[in-house]
């Protein structure tokens, strides 16, 4: 096994940039650090020599590329391109008669401080909605957990249940009268799934006895199995899904840094329960996202869904941000502040 291998990265017009360091057998990101150069074209090239990463570490770019035509997905991103996000901003400029400045705008912007766009204006909404329930993560809870119909009385079982779509879907599965069980990865994540979020049940997938649980938990078995995270949890789910049960695939994170990721073991069931898996793509439901958005901010009017945004500080600190978001250290929404409600002042 190699300990050392070179990483060729191509540099803008710059004195300040961040050093990625990647190991591209294992793709996983090692660390970054915040160097100094001289102005250098796009033709010149760094190498640099690094160690193996730890376990855990992983490339965003290689998890985010791993989508293969023709799902209904971008183009990878190439050198010196902006990583891709929706975010919230502060207008400091404008030539639409819509917006002034100082308005509070939502845009797909990406990660940077500031960004440029056609002015098209979304409904109104507390701030941070944009980004959460009224953004892309809420909207995939609404329709991949109302596409599996639930109904009154079923047993609805949501994997990641503590992150941002994990426990919207949850709290849709409750207005929709199910007997809704949580799976995350804490006991602090289970007691505010329970005692905040009013899930009926909340396991921690790391407790030794996770599997006896489960079992306890579903004596009539999984009516809807709402899947975050895939391996070895969607593999238990599938052993107790009930006849005609349907199992909504949303992601599976517990797979995206896996040099070979692992599939289901125990899809027969899905053979003898007469039971349906299927994936989706929040971008086939763009029509629908008025409907959406009417429904979850009546239930929010009516208190019937609940919020919680885990902010980081600073665009700097954005890829500690993802690497938290692996890591399973955030609940609810993870969001990044790039820059400080003073930086108008700054122009």
């Amino acid at each position: 096994m190699r300990e050392e291998f070179n990483v060729t990265w191509f540099l803008g017009i710059t004195t300040e940039f961040n050093d990625h360091c990647f190991d591209h057998q294992n793709t996983q990101l090692f660390e970054i650090r915040k160097l100094h150069h001289k102005k250098m074209s796009k033709e010149n090239t760094q190498i640099r020599f690094v160690k193996r990463p730890a376990p855990g570490y992983f490339d965003p770019k290689e998890t985010f590329a791993i989508l293969k035509s023709p799902l209904p997905t971008q183009n990878e991103l190439k050198d010196d391109q902006i990583m891709r996000s929706n975010a919230i901003g502060e207008v400091v400029l404008s030539k639409n008669p819509k917006f002034k400045v100082g308005d509070m705008v939502q845009a797909f912007l990406g990660w940077q401080k500031y960004g440029l766009t056609d002015g098209n204006p979304p409904p109104g909404a507390v701030l941070h909605d944009y980004l959460g329930i009224f953004g892309e993560t809420g909207l995939t809870a609404y329709f991949g957990l109302l596409e599996s119909k639930p109904k009154p009385g079923d047993t609805v079982v949501i994997s990641g249940a503590a992150g941002a779509t994990g426990n919207i879907a949850g709290q849709i599965a409750k207005i929709k009268g199910a007997r809704v069980i949580g799976i995350a990865g804490s006991e602090e994540k289970c007691n505010w799934l329970v005692n905040d979020l009013g899930f009926d049940i909340a396991l921690n997938y790391r407790d030794p006895e996770f599997v006896k649980k489960l079992v306890k938990a579903t004596p009539r078995y999984i009516d809807v199995y709402f899947d975050n995270v895939g391996g070895d949890i969607l593999d238990q789910c599938l052993k107790r899904i009930a006849k005609n049960g349907r199992i909504v695939l949303c992601g599976a994170i517990s797979q995206y840094n896996e040099a070979q990721p692992k599939g289901p073991a125990f899809y027969t069931a899905l053979i003898s329960q007469r039971a349906k898996m299927e994936g989706f793509i929040i971008l086939d439901y763009v029509k629908r996202y008025p409907e959406a958005i009417n429904e979850l901010s009546k239930w929010i009017q009516e208190g019937k869904i609940k919020r919680k945004e885990f902010i980081i500080e600073g665009l700097e600190n954005a890829p500690e941000g993802l690497l938290r978001l692996f890591n399973g250290h955030n609940t609810g929404k993870m969001l990044v502040k790039v820059c400080d409600e003073n930086i108008k002042s700054k122009l």
